[in-house]
């Protein structure tokens, strides 16, 4: 067995320590002793026993150890106090396989997992609330796929929604521009669209506003979409379209990609919907409603779910026969789960005029294009989708459970986050010439408003974080030249933006602050990049002192031994090996509860616990060959492990800071 994982083969050894006993049990509790003397971890597994097996925790916990079997990398496991199992790792033996590398063990790979996130709506330019939504729908694909699962990463195009249709809306009724005059008024790669609609759209709004009888205009316009086959549904595909390119575009840059881009007039186009409704209807799950203010409407009744209002029904389908948002999430869903019994056709995207940034494909209403892995059918799914919306996500799988689909009900997943917002210091740098009020500067966070003009762009954003590091960098390195600089401010302003929307548990509001998101010190991404950096030049300049080898793993693995040292020096060593061996537990805790920051809370300590460990004990400098090997090992570990953390937040280190 591996002891690259120490928990995990803790757990399976007491796991078949109760099965000696005649005990099964499921979940093992593992944790981890406040001090080295006391062991490396701890379970407090006979408590939880104690009543099935008819022996007091103690008694039992003695059993247990008799009958733990023997493990690699375990030296030895005793019962302590009044029933909890502690164990003490093989140290010298772990030190040296940790350095040493290798597979961990892996959870099964046998069933696939979706992860729905960023969604943005393709009406205009992505803004810095979907930047949480990507970061953390990114970060839970890349702890999923570390811990073993196959992930299938989906990315949906609201192509037929209210928002789009708004923005058609703006081009022919305030434009006066049909598909022909927007292709020339705008074409490829002369402008950002996204940002020329972004302003549109807001006209649009005010248009809506000065009349409120033109958002007839908006049904409208929404009816000719679902029909499909017309000028004004050509015009809505071609700018979302163009809008979704602009967005992938957006995201590439914060290192967040796609599989599957499944589009809403896709799932109108092969049916789904109907499909869907006629099961509902077949099922009683909606009915029409003859009378008040949804007459004439599908609706489906909500036991147990309340909206703000107190609202006891959902319209899934409106008098006027368009499907509401929701009507379409269901059918989604239930292909998610491979219950439909239809399939999309597929295609690669098509980039445009831009260079294709990376393989991705997307639904299409026509003929497959051939070559396109299999999509759907998961196991579990997780839309990743604000806290705004949790009412919506549980009228989608109330849906699948009236439809008998109970336990894909269960396994749908709603990752809900609070939104994000701006501190009066960043509302101030990003628009110097919006006044703010003296009540205004004295609140912890200004939400966001396009009416205000307070809206923030993705992109405005992440070049303005860019800009910042870029003049940090030059000044700590005025030699470096331009092409180094850009590369190691754009790693460093990226790592401070994840980290920065990952570091908030998900029910709290994020106050972006592009002082505190870019400081080099504190719990901060820059933090930990520059943690990092530090250890590369600790091992650099043991490698000039004493050379090459004495910085390589492989050569640390065989020489850095422990035995030569004393229990007080080898404690004194092990607080990084072990922080480094609870990353796996760390990301199991942090998916099974949805809260990433104890990802990045944990990259932190490590951060914390390495910046204690270099300043009091030397590597390069000390003369003892043991110690310095040792500490070289643990420097090792610390750099290779902290760079694989942080690139599971997707967050790369510059080569210098």
């Amino acid at each position: 067995m591996s002891s690259l994982d120490p928990e995990l083969a803790f757990r399976e050894g007491l796991r078949a320590a109760a099965a000696a006993c005649g005990l099964a049990v499921n979940d093992v509790p593992v944790s981890y002793p406040p001090t080295p003397v006391q062991g490396d971890l701890a379970s407090a597994i006979s408590f939880d026993l104690a009543r099935t097996a008819r022996k007091a925790p103690r008694l039992l916990a003695e059993s247990l150890v008799a009958a733990f079997p023997e493990t690699s990398g375990i030296a030895r496991i005793e019962a302590a106090g009044n029933g909890y199992i502690n164990a003490f790792l093989d140290r010298p033996a772990t030190f040296r396989a940790w350095l040493r590398g290798g597979e961990r063990r892996r959870a099964p790979s046998s069933d696939k997992i979706i992860v729905e996130h960023t969604n943005i709506n393709p009406n205009k330019a992505a803004h810095i609330g979907h930047l949480r939504n990507a970061v953390l729908g990114d970060t839970l694909v890349r702890a999923l796929r570390h811990l073993g699962h196959r992930v299938e990463v989906q990315n949906y195009i609201d192509d037929t929604g209210v928002q789009v249709a708004d923005l058609v809306v703006g081009f022919l009724a305030l434009r006066d521009e049909d598909l022909p005059a927007v292709r020339s008024r705008y074409p490829e790669g002369s402008q950002r669209f996204d940002y020329a609609a972004w302003d549109l759209y807001a006209e649009v709004t005010r248009w809506y506003d000065a009349d409120r009888e033109r958002l007839a205009r908006r049904e409208a316009t929404l009816h000719d979409m679902e029909a499909g086959g017309n000028d004004v549904a050509a015009l809505a595909a071609y700018v979302a379209h163009r809008m979704v390119a602009h967005h992938l575009g957006t995201m590439e840059r914060i290192g967040v990609r796609y599989d599957l881009l499944p589009k809403e007039s896709d799932i109108l186009a092969h049916r789904f919907w109907e499909d869907a409704f006629t099961r509902l209807k077949e099922h009683g799950a909606i009915r029409r409603q003859g009378e008040g203010k949804n007459a004439g409407c599908w609706v489906m009744d909500l036991p147990g779910i309340e909206e703000g209002a107190g609202e006891d029904q959902k319209v899934i389908v409106r008098s006027n026969g368009t499907v509401t948002y929701v009507g379409k999430d269901i059918a989604y869903q239930m292909w998610k789960f491979g219950l439909l019994g239809r399939d999309f056709a597929y295609r690669r995207f098509d980039w445009g005029a831009r260079p294709a940034l990376y393989p991705v494909w997307e639904t299409t209403p026509a003929a497959d294009d051939g070559g396109a892995p299999p999509f759907g059918h998961a196991t579990t799914v997780y839309n990743v989708i604000d806290t705004r919306q949790s009412y919506l996500q549980r009228v989608v799988a109330l849906g699948l459970k009236s439809l008998g689909h109970g336990s894909e009900a269960e396994r749908s997943i709603h990752f809900a986050y609070e939104m994000v917002a701006l501190t009066p210091a960043a509302v101030g740098a990003l628009f110097p010439d919006h006044p703010l009020s003296d009540e205004e500067r004295a609140k912890p966070y200004l939400e966001m408003s396009g009416r205000r003009g307070l809206g923030v762009r993705a992109d405005d954003l992440v070049d303005s974080l860019i800009e910042r590091a870029g003049s940090e960098v030059r000044r700590r390195n005025p030699e470096s030249d331009d092409g180094r600089v850009a590369e190691t401010a754009r790693k460093i302003a990226v790592g401070a933006l994840r980290y920065y929307m990952l570091r908030f548990g998900r029910n709290r509001v994020v106050a972006f602050d592009f002082d505190d998101a870019l400081a080099f010190e504190g719990e901060t991404g820059p933090y930990l990049q520059y943690s990092v950096v530090r250890a590369r030049n600790i091992l650099a300049k043991l490698a000039e002192r004493r050379g090459r080898e004495e910085a390589e793993a492989a050569w640390l693995a065989e020489h850095a031994t422990m035995q030569d040292l004393s229990q007080e020096t080898i404690a004194e060593h092990w607080e990084i090996p072990m922080l480094l061996a609870r990353v796996d537990s760390v990301l199991r805790h942090a998916v099974a509860t949805l809260e990433l920051a104890g990802v990045a809370k944990h990259a932190y300590i490590l951060a914390q616990a390495f910046n204690s460990f270099y300043h009091r004990s030397p590597v390069a400098q000390e003369e003892n060959p043991s110690l310095r090997r040792v500490r070289a090992g643990v420097t090792r570990l610390y750099h290779d492990g902290m760079t694989e953390l942080l690139l599971l937040m997707g967050i790369e280190v510059p080569e210098r800071m």
